[in-house]
């Protein structure tokens, strides 16, 4: 199961190292997502994704041991999402400030970040179905868009990369 998260993690970061290349964010392209190494990111990820757990209920008789379930596993993988989003500003979430009265405000994103952003998308694409394809890139983002919270200039700059890739 690591071994086939870690060889997906590698694939997804070479394409999106190609798509970052293309907009002159090499570096960003190289740093990308390394923080899916760290452990508390890497071990989580790969149970979730790569792991085939009973649930709660399945071994309750036998353990009260959680973290060896569906459930905790999920559980688990919500943290390290949430980890990697606050530790990776080329996720949309990273710009988002929860203000103490309720409000959600969508902070600007910088343009190399915006960019890395939607090379994300693309590279995560490609290496889940092998497709190299920017229209689907660019109607996967149309089908999500109202789910993706944007600061309007934010999403002024995805649109124009996206019609431009």
């Amino acid at each position: 199961m690591y071994w086939k998260y870690f060889k997906y993690v590698i694939k997804h970061k070479w394409f999106v190292f190609i798509e970052c290349y293309k907009l002159r964010q090499i570096w960003r392209g190289i740093t990308h997502d390394l923080s899916k190494f760290l452990p508390d990111e890497f071990i989580p990820y790969a149970r979730y994704f790569y792991g085939n757990w009973p649930s709660h209920k399945e071994v309750s008789q036998i353990t009260h041991d959680n973290n060896y379930t569906k459930e905790g596993i999920q559980k688990a993988f919500d943290t390290a999402w949430l980890k990697h989003q606050h530790r990776n500003p080329h996720h949309w979430q990273y710009w988002l400030l929860q203000e103490d009265d309720g409000d959600l405000k969508r902070l600007p994103m910088p343009m190399k970040y915006i960019e890395e952003m939607v090379a994300d998308w693309k590279g995560a694409g490609r290496a889940i179905t092998g497709i190299n394809d920017s229209q689907e890139c660019k109607n996967w983002y149309n089908k999500n868009k109202d789910k993706i919270r944007l600061n309007s200039c934010t999403e002024f700059y995805v649109k124009v990369i996206l019609d431009n890739f």
